[in-house]
């Protein structure tokens, strides 16, 4: 109260800060993980702008992707975890027809048939949905059983998980095929699959590899393997995108040349420079600072994301974001290390990073999600 007695309506940098966290909270929207997304938005579209060659086409149209994936999050972020399990099984079944749909009659771009195409009014990737629609799935199955899951429920799990695997194999996509997996086996991890079966399942890997090499694998996916092994065999032609990435990155040194000044993407020596080997233009250009930073970015991402894991308080919630987050991991992980060369090209893009309107909007689903079982954590009942 003022010396007039009138009450002094100035609110203190706390009453703020604790107003912004309310309204928040009413939106369902977690604050940090917002703010990390937002930055490495920005960070996407800033490198973006670099790396399709100061095309302002592609960067409005990432920027419009952006948005819708805002929208997604903001959406999916009000619907309680409880509605959200009720309404899984449909959207499965939807996704998988979606596949069928893409195998029969898709839009057939650069040799792979991936898209629907409705001309004038959407072109879409169904794989990338199934991204999202995978572990959401498996989290639903295994919440209403008893956990660690039997064989019988591990091999129905399997079961919903090589469906859409072989569908979006045949695409062919080996990348998104892989995250599909993975997105589904992290929960079946979290879940408390039984170690035996786990190393039963990798020991299986090598002669199911073997077999995908000989009847499953195309040409092409073959020759990436020998890239990876020796991509000095071919340095002007299969090669090549391996050893520009490794050139790149390691001619941009310590700080980098500067932002629009890297020589490999603007020369053109840098194939696909604003989609998969996109971190090879930021390394050029901001240098090891740059890429740390990023990676800083992308750890407090997933670090917020074990936390909301940790603090979930229903089974399918914690499945579920678990499964998100350490898929997230997965995508840094597999794309970094293809482009350094530690792991062969399958062509999965950097997260808010790489050009894709699709992946961009169910990224942002998925945390929209995390954020749903975040501030509707006080949800007690099982689902």
């Amino acid at each position: 109260m003022t010396k007039n007695g009138n009450f002094d309506r100035t609110l203190s940098s706390e009453d703020v800060m604790k107003r912004r966290s309310s309204l928040l909270q009413r939106l369902h929207i977690d604050g940090l993980l917002l703010l990390l997304l937002l930055t490495l938005g920005s960070v996407g579209l800033f490198v973006l702008y670099s790396a399709s060659g100061k095309s302002w086409d592609l960067l409005i149209k990432q920027a419009s992707s952006f948005g819708m994936g805002l929208g997604a999050m903001f959406v999916l972020a009000q619907i309680e975890p409880r509605f959200l399990a009720r309404w899984v099984p449909l959207g499965y079944l939807i996704g998988v027809a979606l596949l069928v749909v893409v195998d029969v009659m898709g839009h057939n771009a650069m040799g792979a048939t991936r898209w629907i195409n409705i001309p004038g009014v959407i072109r879409f990737q169904p794989a990338e949905f199934m991204k999202l629609l995978m572990p959401m799935t498996i989290a639903w199955y295994l919440s209403k059983r008893s956990l660690p899951p039997g064989f019988k429920h591990s091999v129905v799990g399997l079961a919903l998980i090589v469906v859409p695997f072989v569908l979006i194999l045949k695409q062919p996509d080996l990348g998104t095929a892989m995250l599909v997996l993975a997105s589904g086996a992290f929960v079946l991890f979290v879940g408390g699959l039984r170690w035996r079966w786990i190393i039963m399942a990798v020991s299986a890997a090598v002669p199911v590899a073997v077999g995908m090499w000989y009847f499953v694998m195309h040409d092409y996916q073959k020759q990436r393997v020998l890239t990876f092994l020796d991509p000095e065999s071919d340095p002007l032609g299969s090669g090549w995108n391996i050893i520009q990435s490794k050139a790149a990155i390691g001619s941009g040194g310590v700080f980098g040349k500067g932002w629009l000044l890297g020589t490999q993407s603007h020369l053109d020596f840098l194939p696909e420079s604003h989609t998969d080997f996109i971190i090879a233009v930021l390394g050029e250009e901001f240098g090891l600072v740059g890429v740390c930073l990023l990676l800083v970015l992308y750890l407090l991402v997933i670090y917020r994301g074990l936390v909301i894991t940790a603090q979930a308080q229903t089974l399918f919630g914690k499945l579920l974001a678990g499964s998100i987050t350490m898929t997230f991991f997965v995508y840094v992980f597999v794309n970094i290390g293809m482009v350094s060369g530690l792991l062969p090209v399958v062509g999965v893009p950097l997260p808010f990073i790489s050009y894709g309107g699709t992946s961009l909007v169910t990224l942002m689903s998925g945390f929209g999600v995390l954020m749903s079982i975040h501030t509707h954590r006080k949800w007690i009942a099982q689902v």
